[in-house]
């Protein structure tokens, strides 16, 4: 097969960068893409949601779930702290709602469902050599590749942590939730000996809402376990006495202070959570791939080279390492931090901090509302630091 560009992964990079490929100016020719998907089974990405923030309307608004314009956190004391945000909404996107709304949109697009097993990069394009289930092989030629799978090994780095969780869709005979605030971090909930945790509640209806249970740790923990804390954050906390739990959503997210390289090869480059569009201390990514797929697309049909901007500026990076490696060592008590910014900071601002949209001024000025003798001496330290694997 021949093309223009071939794109491997069908997850939220994968597909924005396929339609927005699909959707040049006028007067520019759409180039030939194919989509290289993995067959259903451990390698397809399984369901998921996303969520973000944006002012006013977006691309992807009649396909949300829902979306909110007030956010609350619950201090490690129980005080509720309301913040309304302004311009910004807060959305809500499954997965499978924005692969069916995307559909329409990827007209000509080619797909290919297989397992890419090799990319050979040349001066003047590439060949993906793919597998498909039945063990049929599909060579895939094009002037470029953007590669959305996560490396393997990982980029090395100084500090890491997870962001693992497990999250319950549930329906409650009651009413139960108040649908126009989500519950950004609860802090109430039993706090590991290393690392953080919070409640995180996303209210569909009065009767529905996603309710997970997240922390901040250097390893996962047990199907178990998970469970025993959604039982006690949904009964003791939210108080939910009868309830109907209908899907089931969990995951895991690489908080570190790794580069993450956005050129792959001459003619092959990475994508999403590979091309470092994940923000380290938050795990928030969706905003990020928009910014960067809609960058590539315009490089691509302008003829040029389609090199992925840089997801967050790298002073972003830098205060994202020194908060990661202060609660790494417990010199930093995560919902102490996290609370004090949300009380002291005004929402709509630090929302635009976490997305990398602030200038030096407003930082400096974020800055002044965290302990700084430890975020000074944090900083001291990190280039002393060894990058490992």
């Amino acid at each position: 097969m021949q093309c223009d560009v071939v794109v491997i992964g069908a997850g939220a990079a994968g597909l924005s960068l396929a339609w927005r490929l699909l959707a040049p100016p006028a007067g520019v020719a759409a180039p030939a893409v194919a989509l290289v998907d993995a067959p259903p089974g451990p390698l397809r990405t399984p369901p998921r949601t996303w969520c973000y923030w944006e002012r006013g309307a977006g691309d992807y608004d009649r396909l949300l779930t829902a979306s909110w314009g007030r956010l609350r956190l619950h201090a490690p004391g129980g005080r509720a702290l309301h913040r309304d945000l302004g311009g910004l909404r807060y959305k809500m996107l499954s997965s499978d709602a924005f692969a069916r709304g995307l559909r329409p949109k990827l007209t000509g697009l080619r797909r290919v469902e297989a397992v890419a097993r090799e990319i050979i990069d040349g001066p003047d394009g590439v060949t993906v050599i793919c597998r498909a289930a039945d063990g049929t092989e599909h060579r895939i030629r094009a002037r470029w590749a953007f590669d959305s799978r996560p490396p393997s090994p990982a980029p090395p780095a100084r500090v890491g942590l997870l962001q693992h969780f497990k999250g319950w869709f549930v329906h409650t005979e009651r009413a139960s939730f108040a649908p126009g605030a989500v519950d950004l971090m609860d802090f109430r909930t039993a706090q590991p000996s290393h690392g953080l945790s919070f409640g995180y509640v996303l209210p569909l209806t009065p009767h529905r809402a996603l309710v997970e249970y997240t922390e901040f740790s250097a390893a996962p923990l047990s199907d178990d376990s998970y469970d025993e804390a959604l039982r006690h954050y949904t009964g003791s906390l939210l108080g939910l006495r009868s309830f109907h739990v209908h899907a089931v959503e969990q995951g895991r997210i690489a908080m570190t202070d790794a580069r993450h390289p956005r050129r792959a090869g001459r003619s092959t480059f990475r994508i999403g959570s590979a091309g470092g569009a994940v923000r380290p201390s938050t795990g928030y990514a969706f905003a990020a791939i928009q910014r960067q797929t809609k960058a590539v697309a315009s490089l691509v049909h302008a003829g040029r080279e389609p090199l992925p901007p840089p997801a967050y500026p790298r002073r972003s990076l830098a205060m994202d390492a020194i908060l990661l490696r202060g609660i790494d060592t417990g010199r930093i008590s995560g919902p102490d931090f996290f609370t004090r910014l949300f009380e002291e900071v005004p929402a709509e601002r630090l929302l635009r901090f976490l997305d990398g949209g602030t200038g030096p001024l407003d930082e400096f000025r974020i800055g002044l509302h965290t302990p700084v003798l430890t975020m000074l001496r944090t900083t001291a330290e990190l280039p002393l630091l060894g990058r490992r694997t």
